[in-house]
């Protein structure tokens, strides 16, 4: 060899070392695209076990060199040129495999370093055109390799040979994403993104296999193959990083407190990343304004919040547009074999058929149902009945729904040990559930033989309506003493009151919390008031002097008390008036606490309500008293039943239904984006840089921490369109993705 190096490909194996290729790649030295030493590079065994102190110092090596070599760019397109070799190749990808792993690792590097300049490194221009040896108008190298691998992901199979490259793949993908981690605030210009923006540029050909396949992962959760090469490099300590979750103990940023490491490794690790990718790229939008010749254009800044509410602003997002146009894979044969399709129209459905993206809704249904307690799927089961209208469909039709059911009331049952964002997912579903008038019907007649993991008392034969009205009590309840969040309050009551009219033989112990959740919130508000009835004031200093005469306004607290006590007494009247006799339950135990509706007979927001309760109440005291001798529970009730064939409700006084809808609201990036992000954190397997993730703030440096901006206290002033205010047909917008509210 004498005093001159030896290039890759020229000497002895000793020089055809990974090492030595991995030295090559990051050096000064200039490789041409067509060079052996790329071959030798991407053949390097995968089981090697490299030292993450070397991985480390060869990512800060390429980071000075790469701008005069343009090493890290030909890694990419020789990454895309050997994914594209797959389906024609026999064998394991080795090649394509190194590739993406090497450039997964490299990218991940410079975006949490560099973050921005990255593009520097991968943009084609005149100065880089010797290095890449690829000319205008050639493909920008960002773009070649975002379409590379959306179509191969959409494509090609997962099988033992593949498996390795999908997940390095799906690993690649989530890193070029994850800039979102760096930018500091939602809603960042999108030169910030260059791996993101050009994703949400596709078009719904390339998009809607890509997320196709991503959920038909996460439907099969394959284990890795004995047999693949991520087997068996991993056990043989082999690949850059382990697949494990790595969480510092102690962290320096405000992220510390979203970070759940829980040190575990993966069997399915395809299938949980494909998840969480689906997940980052459906929840982010791409705005776009029209200018005035009509034509579309992008916006340059990061200011959304000033675009989308212009007239000519739009959100993109080509992968949620997949996701909701997602349908049963027996729907169109359903549909072909219909008498109600006439004939000129089956021209059309067959060519639904050709371009649809169909996915079994079964096996969606029951993945789901198993793994709802992980907030990852809590998310997924979210999106697809917030944004996918045939699926929510085939959910309300199936006569198993206490499969799904069951286990979201059990996560909201211990409420107290989860992400606070986690529960608000639950309790949107559930009110989306709820706008369903069919839905509310199949709950209480689904009945459950009991409840083993409610502990406060035994729950033998009840239904899962009256299953799911204790539990939503409850969390109102907690959170009253607890948290005080009002929009966790909102949706509770909200549900409840969607479901009240179609209540049919609600339990003893269901009939029971609601009248004790009326209990409880009379109380606050008899305190709220004769706190204000005492006439604090306030002082106010004038110079030398100083008044004491102003009252303060009735407090916030006050009118939103207010509004939750008439919602409570809304959901009673709507069961007395169109599900009176099918509920003797409800009519006991009004007459049991019938003293607590006394004190709001006169009250002006309330008489009209409690009116209809002293009605009931009348009305079923009169056969109680012809009972002798003690008046048992099974004797008061007969009595009930009984009289309850009398009943016209001709006295009542008959209020409009209460119904509340959910609707997204229109920034639910600014909850999402943070939300996903920690989730693919805690969940990934990647080796996050902790100290150098920043997504905490808002573009003008507050923090944007919930509903009430992190704080305890309610909002200070309500507005008569706030989820806080009751109105009939109410819209309820936002109430979890109007903001990030860390645990």
């Amino acid at each position: 060899m004498g005093v001159t190096p030896s290039k890759p490909g020229e000497g002895s194996a000793l020089q055809r070392t990974p090492e030595l290729y991995l030295g090559t790649l990051v050096g000064p030295s200039v490789f041409p695209l067509g060079a052996p030493f790329w071959d030798g590079l991407l053949t390097v065994p995968l089981e090697y076990p490299w030292g993450q102190e070397r991985v480390e110092a060869a990512c800060q090596c390429l980071a000075r060199n790469d701008r005069v070599t343009g090493h890290l760019a030909k890694l990419l397109i020789h990454m895309v040129w050997t994914i594209q070799e797959v389906p024609t190749s026999p064998g394991v990808p080795i090649k394509a495999i190194n590739a993406t792993r090497f450039a997964r690792i490299f990218l991940k590097y410079f975006i949490e370093m560099f973050n921005a300049d990255v593009v520097d490194h991968l943009l084609l221009s005149e100065l880089h055109e010797h290095a890449t040896q690829i000319h205008k108008p050639d493909q920008n190298v960002i773009e070649l390799v975002i379409r590379t691998l959306l179509e191969f992901v959409g494509t090609a199979d997962v099988n033992v040979r593949t498996y390795s490259l999908h997940l390095e793949v799906v690993n690649l993908l989530l890193v070029m994403m994850s800039t979102q981690l760096h930018t500091g605030y939602i809603g960042a210009p999108k030169i910030l993104h260059p791996f993101l923006e050009p994703a949400l540029t596709q078009g719904i050909d390339l998009v809607g296999p890509f997320v196709r396949k991503l959920l038909v992962s996460f439907i099969t959760k394959l284990p890795v193959p004995s047999g693949s090469a991520m087997y068996l490099a991993y056990n043989q300590g082999g690949i850059l990083e382990r697949m494990t979750v790595v969480a510092a103990s102690v962290l320096s940023t405000s992220y510390t407190n979203l970070v759940k490491g829980k040190g575990e490794v993966s069997k399915s690790p395809l299938a949980d990343n494909s998840l969480l990718l689906l997940l980052v790229l459906v929840h982010n939008i791409k705005v776009v304004y029209a200018e005035e010749n009509g034509e579309k254009t992008d916006a340059d800044s990061g200011a959304i919040d000033e675009l989308l509410p212009s007239s000519n602003a739009t959100g993109v997002n080509p992968f949620r547009d997949a996701l909701e146009t997602l349908r049963d894979t027996s729907f169109y044969p359903a549909l072909l074999n219909s008498e109600q399709v006439d004939a000129d129209d089956l021209e059309l459905v067959d060519a639904q058929i050709t371009s649809a993206l169909k996915i079994p809704y079964g096996a969606l249904f029951e993945r789901l149902s198993a793994t709802v307690a992980d907030e990852r799927s809590t998310l997924l089961l979210y999106s697809l009945v917030h944004g996918n209208a045939t699926f929510l469909e085939y959910m309300l039709v199936r006569v198993d729904l206490d499969t799904l059911l069951v286990p979201v009331l059990e996560v909201l049952y211990n409420a107290s040990r989860c992400n606070s964002n986690q529960i608000y997912m639950l309790l949107i579903v559930l009110l989306i559930l709820s706008q369903d008038a069919s839905f509310n019907a199949c709950i209480h007649k689904l009945m459950l033989p009991g409840v083993p993991w409610y502990k406060e008392r035994l729950l033998p034969r009840t239904s899962l309506g009256s299953l799911m009205v204790v539990i939503l009590i409850r969390i109102v309840k907690e959170n009253l003493s607890k948290l005080r969040d009002v929009y966790l309050h909102t949706n509770c009551l909200a549900t409840l009151a969607n479901m009240a009219p179609h209540c049919h033989q609600l339990n003893s112990y269901a009939s029971q919390c609601l009248v004790s959740l009326f209990d409880m919130l009379a109380r606050k508000y008899t305190r709220l008031s004769e706190t204000h009835a005492h006439g604090t004031t306030i002082c106010i200093s004038e110079g030398d002097h100083v008044s004491s005469e102003i009252p303060e306004e009735v407090p916030t607290e006050l009118h939103i008390y207010t509004d939750f006590l008439r919602i409570v007494l809304e959901v009673i009247n709507s069961i007395l008036t169109y599900a009176l006799p099918r509920n003797p339950e409800v009519v006991y135990a009004l007459l049991h606490r019938q003293e607590l509706f006394q004190p709001y007979r006169e009250h002006p927001s309330f008489q009209e309500l409690v009116a209809n309760v002293d009605t009931v109440v009348e009305f079923f005291s009169v056969p109680l008293k012809s009972i002798d001798g003690h008046c048992s529970v099974e004797r008061v009730l007969d009595a009930i039943v009984n009289h309850t064939r009398l009943w016209r409700g001709e006295a009542m006084h008959t209020f409009p239904q209460l119904r509340f809808t959910y609707e997204e609201e229109m920034h639910s990036e600014d909850f999402f984006t943070p939300y996903v992000w920690q989730l693919v954190v805690a969940h990934s397997g990647i080796a996050w840089d902790l100290d150098s993730i920043d997504l905490q703030r808002g573009p003008s440096g507050t923090y944007n921490n919930g509903p009430n901006n992190g704080s305890d206290q309610p909002p200070e002033s309500i507005d008569p369109s706030s989820p806080t205010s009751l109105q009939r047909n109410q819209t309820l917008s936002g109430t979890a993705p109007a903001s990030w509210k860390p645990v």
